[in-house]
């Protein structure tokens, strides 16, 4: 109650000193906002949103709408806790922005020199990598690569993630090309861990949770206090219908995405982004900081830079877009944005930063739903930086209905081009063997009652049944059925005729990139 008060603390004070023109101008864009806030729930099917909104170093917004849980009572609060998922990232770059400004290593600190096992598939890559690149999203790996060994929630452990990162595809060369890493942000989590002497959860509890006064946010699901009802659950739509899943979200990912927040705790998160690491009641040369102005700035400068199309040029007035170290950026009509989102299976967040205008938002909600999120995020942006009239609501869903009409259409066409009446080569009990992937590990397939089953090995959720496509080329139907991930398994035949190996890549083009199976090669055990 604390936190909510001092939310609402805020709103008041802001009300009470502004000029009537001024007062009138907050809440008129807020009613503007939650009338689009309750549109995008209502068009996506999301239970319950939380929205918290910064402007000039106040909370202008602090709120909850909806429900923890479809089909239940108890409502959404500034207070409850969602999965904030990558945008943990932000937080483990804050953790060693913080380490170099103590002298504790530097951007250019080579990772070998902090963890001597790490190992990319390339000699000279090892040698050059450093705490910047484990930032950047530029290592050469493929996007999402190596993902399976910590998504969906498995048994290996960080040692078995740097284990098998030599073993990972290179698709471009070093620091050439952008590729979303989950891994690389776990390998800083063990950087932050060695060279403190303690565990990253207990680091990023005592030099960011603590000192900002975020109370009730928690390094991971599993340490929230089990007495705490007001968490929210992860909902996953299908077939028009909403299924509650997780309860653990995501802790292996740790320092790339395992932290649980509010919106009234992130508030406190985004005024120190927003006052370049400083924070306090008195904001002077004097105030306790995260982190450096000069580290902030190191934050939000663009070290990998993405490709902007003709159309976001046209409609957001986009010409650059970058990522930094733990931040996206771009411009957006003549202003420079901060941003990330965060995704796990039934949630999803975002956060925005726009420093010029003094501007900051998080949006936390409990369905999967990307483009209700974003709808809301450009729906703030319009009414705060006072763009002209949109719909955004109407925008998203106009391209969710096209997205996914066209790969319905994609799918349709390429069932029409299967040969129907092909038969695999080998007995269906010959190709239940156990599998080896050189970064993943063992993958089983079992025959049983005419059927064959796969169990990956390491991985409790990834089990499902193998139904004939075509040739030697079968379809995984995962059991979890919210996961949405089926998969293509591919066997390769020897001269001799026996099986080669195995290679898998997802069904549908929507499937999270987490489910990197393309990167896996099955060989049988000997």
């Amino acid at each position: 109650m604390k936190l909510l008060s001092g939310a609402f603390f805020a709103v008041t004070l802001i009300l009470s000193v502004a000029t009537p023109v001024q007062a009138s101008s907050v809440v008129d864009k807020n009613i503007k906002i939650e009338q689009a806030i309750t549109k995008a729930m209502s068009t996506f099917q999301v239970p319950g949103v939380a929205v918290a909104i910064i402007k000039d170093n106040k909370v202008v917004m602090s709120k909850g709408f909806g429900v923890i849980e479809q089909g239940k009572s108890a409502k959404v609060t500034p207070d409850t806790l969602f999965g904030i998922a990558s945008n943990t990232k932000a937080m483990t770059a804050a953790l060693l922005a913080h380490l170099v400004d103590e002298g504790k290593l530097t951007w250019q600190t080579k990772v070998i020199d902090v963890i001597p096992e790490f190992q990319m598939p390339d000699a000279y890559v090892t040698r050059e990598f450093t705490i910047t690149d484990l930032l950047a999203h530029n290592s050469g790996l493929g996007l999402g690569a190596g993902d399976l060994m910590i998504w969906p929630h498995t048994t290996l452990t960080n040692a078995d993630v740097i284990k098998g990162l030599k073993y990972l595809p290179e698709v471009s060369s070093f620091r050439s090309e952008f590729a979303y890493d989950n891994l690389m942000y776990i390998i800083a989590g063990e950087v932050i861990a060695r060279v403190t002497g303690q565990p990253w959860n207990k680091v990023i509890q005592e030099r960011i949770f603590t000192p900002l006064g975020m109370n009730n946010t928690r390094a991971a699901f599993s340490l929230i206090e089990k007495k705490n009802a007001n968490v929210a659950r992860a909902h996953v739509p299908l077939n028009g219908e909403l299924n509650v899943v997780g309860g653990n979200f995501l802790e292996k990912f740790s320092s790339a995405g395992s932290v649980a927040s509010s919106v009234n705790d992130m508030s406190f998160w985004l005024q120190a982004q927003l006052n370049q690491g400083a924070y306090g009641a008195k904001l002077d040369e004097k105030s306790p900081r995260l982190f450096s102005a000069k580290q902030s700035h190191k934050m939000w400068k663009a070290q990998t830079l993405l490709a902007v199309s003709d159309k976001a040029t046209q409609q957001d007035k986009t010409h650059f877009s970058a990522y930094g170290l733990g931040w996206f950026m771009k411009d957006y009509h003549g202003v420079k944005l901060i941003h990330h989102s965060g995704g796990i299976l039934g949630m999803v967040s975002k956060v925005v930063i726009v420093p010029e205008e003094d501007l900051a938002m998080v949006i936390l909600t409990n369905q999967q739903s990307g483009y209700a999120f974003n709808a809301i995020y450009q729906q703030i942006l319009n009414e705060y930086l006072d763009l002209p009239e949109k719909d955004w609501t109407a925008y998203y869903y106009a391209k969710q209905q096209k997205n996914t009409a066209k790969e319905q259409k994609r799918l349709a066409k390429a069932a029409e081009s299967v040969h129907k009446n092909s038969a695999h080569s080998l007995a269906l009990r010959e190709y239940a063997l156990t599998y080896v992937d050189d970064w993943y590990g063992e993958i089983h397939i079992s025959f049983k009652n005419n059927k064959l089953d796969m169990q990956f090995g390491n991985t409790p959720e990834l089990k499902g049944t193998l139904e004939h496509y075509q040739h030697n080329t079968f379809i995984v139907r995962w059991h979890d059925r919210t996961l949405e991930a089926d998969a293509f398994v591919n066997f390769n035949l020897n001269e001799d005729g026996g099986i080669n190996y195995a290679t898998m890549k997802a069904v549908s083009r929507a499937t999270d990139f987490s489910f990197d199976f393309h990167d896996l090669k099955l060989v049988p055990k000997d």
